[in-house]
């Protein structure tokens, strides 16, 4: 998911304002508790400062104090409050760092608590709560589900009805539709490459998903990013580059392929998820951009990665964790779980909320809950993963893309890295 840029300096100054510590009482008697948002940002905080007095409505006698905490500072405030002991009572947390907080003892297990609310037992997506539980040793359930992102192909839908052409839905359809629109003379392209910050999940959701491989880990233990069929996978996606794509799409991040694809106007598709529907919409309208979910493996079957689950934790060195997890619970449930995924642009994980009416979330939700497709679980629970593909993974990708080494070299030795941190894994926690 596209990260908001950090709020100002005043966001930082009300977290060192609210402190750290959990809540206690109001003069008025009412309980209090506090809550972090661990990715504020200027389009996030109203959502959640409406969600909290919504609560606070339905439970006048619980006060919630919110504290915006900008995303890049959140894991080093949150492991601070931590050895400090000084926790919120309640927090914004996604998979991608729940394994660390997990292994702090920081977080409460929620699983009995769900099974005895009739509102969320039995009411949340089975693949999101597989990824949820994979990431932690013991298999529990450390938050409420939210919400989850998907992968999106965006593509300009002006262009396809100018051409007459429907958006692919395998990835042989993929590869000949970029093609089509790649006209280098007149500065157009049919894609672009993220070759710079942010690279690896992007190349992993083509390359897992033009395989069909449908585990990360085979059942030793052994990473699958080297079978064969990734490596031709891997292949075939960095030929697009400089000959599909523009060469500067080598040090491509978020804002340099948003750029590319809603102000230039020279990119037919752009691969990044749901969360950038509101850019685009901005920049472009409705009318001139559409998405299309992963394309369809021609060999296996439709194939994706499994999304960090954002959620809701409650701390245990909270004071008062029944209004805590009151106030993680009403987050969680229908209504206020609908409004939240919708106000973020993402896919909510309580199935009772409705259908959206927004085309993107709509085909997203039918590709996730379709019993046929393939979720592969991404390692999060490594602690070593993000340092690998952020260090490591990053700079070697490019030198597949420039030729200066192979696809399957590349995938060689990345997968000898995972199998490692895998097998220290399994060894610490059984």
């Amino acid at each position: 998911m596209r990260r908001h840029a950090p709020m100002a300096a005043v966001v930082l100054a009300a977290v060192l304002a609210a402190g750290c510590g959990s809540g206690g009482g109001t003069e008025d008697g009412r309980t209090e508790i506090t809550f972090w948002d661990t990715n504020a940002g200027p389009a996030r905080t109203p959502v959640w400062q409406h969600a909290i007095a919504e609560f606070e409505k339905a439970n006048p006698t619980i006060k919630v104090n919110y504290v915006g905490v900008p995303i890049a500072q959140a894991p080093q405030k949150l492991d601070t409050a931590i050895a400090g002991g000084g926790t919120p009572d309640v927090a914004d947390i996604s998979t991608s760092g729940l394994g660390t907080l997990v292994a702090q003892k920081a977080l409460e297990p929620v699983d009995e608590r769900i099974a005895r609310n009739p509102a969320l037992n039995g009411k949340f997506n089975e693949a999101l709560l597989t990824t949820v539980k994979n990431v932690v040793p013991d298999g529990k359930m450390y938050i409420y589900p939210i919400s989850t992102n998907s992968g999106a192909f965006w593509y300009r839908k002006d262009w396809f009805e100018e051409a007459g052409v429907e958006a692919p839905k395998t990835w042989s359809e993929f590869f000949t539709v970029v093609d089509r629109f790649t006209e280098p003379k007149e500065n157009r392209f049919g894609f672009t490459i993220r070759g710079g910050s942010g690279s690896i999940a992007q190349m992993l959701e083509v390359v897992y998903g033009q395989s069909g491989v449908t585990e990360f880990f085979d059942a030793s233990g052994k990473a699958t990013l080297n079978d064969p069929r990734n490596v031709t996978a891997l292949e075939k996606y960095a030929g697009l580059y400089k000959k599909n794509t523009p060469e500067g799409d080598l040090q491509n991040d978020y804002v340099k392929m948003v750029a590319q694809f809603d102000t230039a106007g020279s990119i037919a598709i752009m691969q990044h998820n749901l969360g950038s529907y509101q850019d685009h919409k901005k920049a472009l309208g409705d009318e001139k951009v559409a998405s299309f979910s992963v394309p369809k493996s021609d060999t296996g079957p439709q194939t994706v990665l499994s999304n960090p689950v954002g959620g809701v934790a409650v701390f245990s060195a909270s004071e008062n964790k029944e209004a805590a997890a009151k106030l993680a619970e009403f987050f969680a449930a229908k209504e206020m779980g609908g409004y939240l995924a919708e106000q973020t642009g993402v896919i909510p994980a309580n199935t009772d909320v409705p259908a959206s009416s927004a085309a993107h979330i709509t085909e997203a939700q039918r590709v996730l809950n379709d019993p046929a497709t393939k979720v592969v679980q991404m390692p999060y629970h490594l602690p070593e993963f993000n340092q690998i593909t952020k260090t490591w993974a990053e700079p070697q990708f490019q030198k597949v893309l420039l030729g200066q080494t192979s696809a399957k070299a590349f995938l060689d030795e990345f997968a000898a890295k995972l199998t490692e941190a895998q097998a220290g894994y399994k060894q610490r926690n059984g």
